[in-house]
């Protein structure tokens, strides 16, 4: 059978293939990106998928727009609002099946095989997949721990004429970067100067362990005039709510979010009514401020600890900067005291000792740091951890 020349730009995920090998009994996993099933608000959910069937069971079970169900629309709209997105209104944004459809939607919208795309280096792995599926060259702007090297990006806008530029302001996943309020303000002046279409991606940003992190780019596109015009903004219910319901959504000016709703009815037609009607109740009922208050809490507990347990146990052989939020420690082998510095190796090495990462090279899309590796605390509860970075130690 022939396939698409386009799949030759792309590769199965290197975490998917991953988890091929931990089927071994007893093994600790820091490998997966999804939350903690224990923590999803089980009870809550289930009520309001109650209410759905009782008080609009034609909308949750029938086709609906393919622009989302608009009780969901205005409850994402008030939510984005409590988080400082003034004046938002529902009809300013549609819903997509998880974040992951809302960048294939920009990728398909957007992207020709003579376009450059930029990313951060590193970044998350499917995107860089699904941008790399339309043909355009995907290409990595540094970072460091206060987000994108901003004299690098200009430079690689005035070189490269990208069509986009995609970041990860919040807890970027594999980083754990959370990107500066004076860079944020400084990302939306450069869009505007070089008439370039930024993509914030925004999962994660819910998940911070003490002092709320900056506003979004979409927040603060309002102090930044006609930044508005150049920014793309996805959201996501998945790493707070529940992945299993996929409700994710795309903000974006009028004349992209239009096409991007051509493509998705061609595509699913529309995201499950039965979740998106779920997702509307469970925020009407108000208890997504106690659900974020628990995650937020377990996963800082979980990330101390593993902080603490790889000093302990890893020293100097590691570097890394303890995350402010997410569900990632982003670290470096430094090779010190004899270690090794082959993160591909180290995960084969612990994979024998019954613990699992993903090494980071696959997160780059250009120039892989191999030395780099990532570890998530998500699902893992402390005394896990502690037990898992020990056997990691000793694959060291």
């Amino acid at each position: 059978m022939q396939f698409a020349q386009r799949l030759d730009k792309v590769e199965t995920s290197a975490i998917r293939e991953l988890f091929k090998l931990l089927g071994k009994p007893g093994i600790i996993s820091f490998a997966g990106g999804f939350p903690d099933s224990a923590m999803f608000d089980v009870q809550g959910i289930r009520e309001a998928s109650e209410r759905a069937l009782r008080d609009e069971p034609g909308a949750a079970l029938q086709y609906g727009a393919t622009e989302g169900h608009n009780p969901l629309r205005e409850q994402l709209a008030a939510f984005m609002q409590s988080k400082g997105v003034a004046g938002l209104r529902a009809d300013e944004l549609i819903v997509t099946t998880g974040s992951q459809q809302a960048l294939d939607l920009v990728g398909k919208t957007l992207l020709d095989p003579q376009d450059t795309v930029l990313v951060e280096s590193p970044t998350f792995l499917a995107t860089i997949q699904c941008f790399r599926l339309y043909g355009p060259t995907v290409m990595g702007v540094p970072i460091d721990v206060d987000g994108v090297d901003l004299d690098a990006l200009e430079q690689m806008i005035q070189q490269h004429r990208p069509k986009l530029v995609y970041l990860v302001p919040t807890f970027g996943n594999p980083s754990g970067a959370m990107t500066s309020l004076q860079r944020r303000l400084r990302v939306l002046e450069l869009a505007v100067k070089y008439q370039t279409v930024v993509v914030e991606d925004d999962p994660y940003g819910d998940l911070y362990f003490a002092d709320a992190p900056p506003p979004s780019l979409l927040a603060l596109s309002a102090q930044v005039p006609d930044s508005r015009d150049w920014l793309v903004h996805c959201g996501s219910l998945s790493k707070v709510l529940s992945p299993g319901l996929r409700i994710g959504w795309m903000v974006a000016p009028p004349a992209l979010l239009a096409r991007a709703t051509m493509c998705k009815q061609f595509s699913d037609a529309h995201t499950s009514t039965f979740a998106q009607a779920t997702a509307a109740q469970y925020l009407q009922a108000g208890r997504m401020p106690a659900t974020l208050q628990n995650v937020r809490q377990v996963y800082a507990g979980r990330a101390k600890a593993m902080c603490e347990a790889l000093r302990l146990h890893l020293g100097e052989g590691l570097s890394f900067h303890a995350p402010q939020g997410g569900l990632f420690v982003w670290a470096k082998l430094t090779g010190k005291t004899g270690f090794t510095t082959d993160g591909n190796l180290l995960a084969k090495r612990a994979i024998e000792k019954g613990v699992a990462f993903v090494p980071g090279a696959p997160f780059f899309a250009d120039n892989p740091d191999n030395a780099t590796i990532r570890l998530s605390f998500a699902t893992a509860d402390e005394s896990k951890i502690a037990e898992g970075i020990e056997r990691l130690g000793q694959a060291l």
